[in-house]
């Protein structure tokens, strides 16, 4: 990156600035006296504190282009400061790169910044595009890494034509719930201590809310509490309306000798400790219905890397009438799985026997067509009428191939994988083009998404997870000991939105637990107020908010099977604070389409206090939001002249009421410590 800055404007200024030395990217931020300050010159010297872009609605007009739509950019620059604005953009077709000068369009209402405007013609071609901002003999390069003195490499903003992704998913807050610990809506269908035995453990039966290990002689993976489909079904109230959110993502629900039911049995069955598939459809009805708030979705787990060797289509214990792959070499099924030597070393997920790897082949496989070819296969059946569901979150899906000891588990996946994927998408888009489709990865999973032909998003560990778990409990999400200084944060966010196209980083599942991780308020030993101040965040920030069942109150549990608790319904109600605060996070995100699809901006990164502010905003509203990570409170004075908020003009603090006005480019207020405000206009 290129070297901190001070701009013409603060030497020019010095005596009528309050300095505050905020870094934004690779340049310092300064309060203004006034904004009327920052009137520039050409003086060849561009100052990176002024620019901005990004794909939000006010500077791109069609973030989601068809092939047939032109795409007009916005680039804002300081008032007077540039000698000329270029997007430069590289274009699939023919790998070649094409420069298009922009033209001053108009400047701001404050009188701070100009605005210059371009556009690239329309196509059916990805493109990557750059600016390059001149005064005179200097020259600027700014992508979605920010400014830089030299002309990058990477980090390009995207233009994919006819690719969308699912506006619920990008307006939506998404609950997920792990099915047997949420809440027992039916006891006639509990399993009950020694119901069954699987690999040579039995069944266990434990009272709700006691501890999730098995006892002497069971198995960790064989302890049941009895939550079903009909508990969630019970429940929804709380999930719409209680808590406000409108998506349901639920852990795997099909037929599985398991507790977590990643090792599936029959696909075409739910559960029958869940319920049976009528439940499934009333469930989904219930879901879609706008008695329980407004209509919501339904996304199921779709676990298509392996199978359970209980599968029929396995068989390993003898259970079915049909003669598996483990059973008989000439199996109907025999070319599911990858044998290497008969039966018993086969290929299997991460070298687990009992979830042995489903064999993809070629084009138009059986395996293909069970999953998603056929108008009856698992994909699809679920999507259409009668169930119905919204979607599917893919399990382990890079690891997805042709065969083999996960083949396509390296970071991109192999061809066959991509194949399958984009293949997987074309069935279940043709069922219900507004299905959601997006897969479990915990690095940058651009090499799936940036085609536009694979998944929509991911699940966001490298963009949210890790380094909000760094940056405010000071440890990763596994609980190890890992922190990062608020700068560091700031510029860890910038990088992984870099990593992604716009529509796909407003549908990436923002989680702070799941499944596979420790508890949020575990990592955050049990200090409530750090959770407030991470669901400020998760619900201001860009993607889908991702609630795992629990993580609203602030549910502790360590590692796997720790995490998955039984919910604490004595906490579900807003009588708990944090549960009341999510609640209100909730309805002030429904109530500014900024805080969903509007533009981000970094307004201040301060390490010592370990404060950081951002913008979020649209043609209709501007947001400042302040994190105070600090233990206690302080005075914080943000630069709101970046949004273009004028002098005089009043902010109201969504969180608690009060009011403030803009004076001299900035808004002054306390804020308590591990909490923040939400300043909006």
């Amino acid at each position: 990156m290129g070297k901190l800055k001070k701009d013409k404007k603060t030497r020019s200024f010095m005596q009528t600035i309050a300095l505050s030395t905020l870094v934004l990217g690779t340049s310092l931020l300064y309060a203004p006296a006034s904004s009327s300050a920052y009137a520039a010159t050409n003086d060849n010297n561009v100052e990176w504190n002024g620019l901005f872009h990004d794909q939000g609605p006010v500077y791109d007009s069609a973030p989601e282009p068809t092939s047939a739509q032109t795409v007009t950019l916005k680039f804002r620059t300081f008032k007077g400061d540039t000698t000329g604005v270029n997007i430069k953009y590289y274009d699939t077709a023919d790998g070649s790169f094409r420069v298009i000068p922009m033209s001053w369009v108009s400047g701001d209402s404050t009188g701070t910044f100009d605005y210059w405007q371009g556009t690239i013609p329309a196509s059916s071609s990805r493109k990557y595009y750059r600016f390059q901002i001149t005064d005179g003999s200097s020259s600027v390069w700014y992508n979605a890494n920010g400014p830089s003195a030299s002309e990058p490499s990477s980090g390009d903003f995207h233009i994919i034509p006819n690719f969308k992704t699912p506006d619920w998913m990008k307006n939506g807050v998404m609950y997920q719930i792990f099915p047997d610990r949420f809440y027992n809506g039916d006891s006639s269908n509990d399993v009950q201590t020694g119901a069954y035995t699987y690999d040579g453990t039995s069944t266990e039966k434990k009272a709700w809310g006691s501890s999730v290990y098995a006892g002497s002689g069971h198995t960790n993976n064989l302890v049941f509490f009895g939550g079903d489909l009909a508990g969630v079904n019970q429940k929804l109230g709380y999930i719409k309306q209680t808590l406000g959110a409108n998506i349901i993502y639920l852990n795997p629900i099909f037929k599985s000798p398991s507790n977590h039911k990643y090792d599936t049995q029959d696909y075409m069955a739910v559960d029958p400790a869940f319920g049976t598939n009528e439940t499934l459809k009333a469930l989904s009805s219930s879901v879609h219905s706008t008695a329980n708030g407004e209509k919501g979705y339904l996304v199921l787990d779709g676990v298509f890397n392996h199978t359970g060797d209980t599968h029929t289509w396995f068989d390993k214990y003898n259970q079915s009438s049909s003669l598996g792959a483990f059973e008989s070499q000439s199996s109907q099924w025999s070319n599911y799985y990858t044998f290497q030597s008969w039966p018993n070393t086969y290929a299997s997920f991460l070298g687990f026997n009992s979830l042995p790897k489903l064999d993809y082949g070629a084009s138009g496989s059986p395996v293909r067509n069970q999953i998603y070819n056929n108008s009856d296969s698992v994909a699809k059946t679920y999507v259409k009428a009668p169930y119905n569901i919204d979607g599917w979150r893919l399990d382990a899906p890079q690891y997805t191939d042709a065969g083999g000891a996960d083949a396509g588990g390296g970071n991109g996946g192999s061809l066959v994988n991509h194949q399958i994927w984009s293949e997987f998408r074309s069935a279940v888009k043709s069922v219900n083009g507004n299905a959601a489709i997006f897969g479990e990865y915990w690095g940058n999973a651009n090499s799936w998404t940036n085609q536009g032909n694979q998944w929509d998003s991911a699940t966001n560990f490298d963009g949210f997870t890790q380094p909000v778990s760094e940056w405010i409990t000071g440890k990763d999400f596994n609980s190890n000991a890992a922190s990062i200084s608020t700068s560091g944060f700031d510029s860890w966010l910038r990088g992984t939105r870099a990593n992604y196209p716009t529509n796909v980083q407003q549908a990436m599942s923002n989680h702070l637990s799941n499944h596979d991780i420790s508890r949020f308020g575990e990592r955050a030993g049990g200090d409530i107020w750090k959770t407030y101040l991470a669901l400020i965040f998760q619900m201001t920030y860009i993607g889908t908010p991702t609630i795992y069942y629990g993580d609203e109150y602030g549910m502790m549990g360590g590692a796997d099977p720790d995490n998955r608790r039984t919910f604490d319904w004595s906490q579900g109600t807003t009588s708990n604070r944090a549960v009341a605060l999510t609640q209100k996070l909730i309805s002030i995100r429904n109530q500014y389409p900024a805080l969903r699809t509007g533009s981000f901006m970094t307004l201040q990164t301060d390490d010592a206090n370990k404060i950081y502010s951002y913008g979020r905003f649209d043609k209709e509203n501007r947001i400042a939001v302040v994190l105070n990570n600090d233990s206690t409170g302080h005075s914080v004075t943000v630069p709101v002249w970046q949004l273009s908020m004028q002098n005089g003009s009043v902010v109201t603090d969504k969180l608690t009421g009060k009011t403030y006005t803009v004076q001299s480019g900035t808004v002054t207020l306390t804020v308590d410590g591990h909490y923040g405000a939400i300043l909006a206009q």
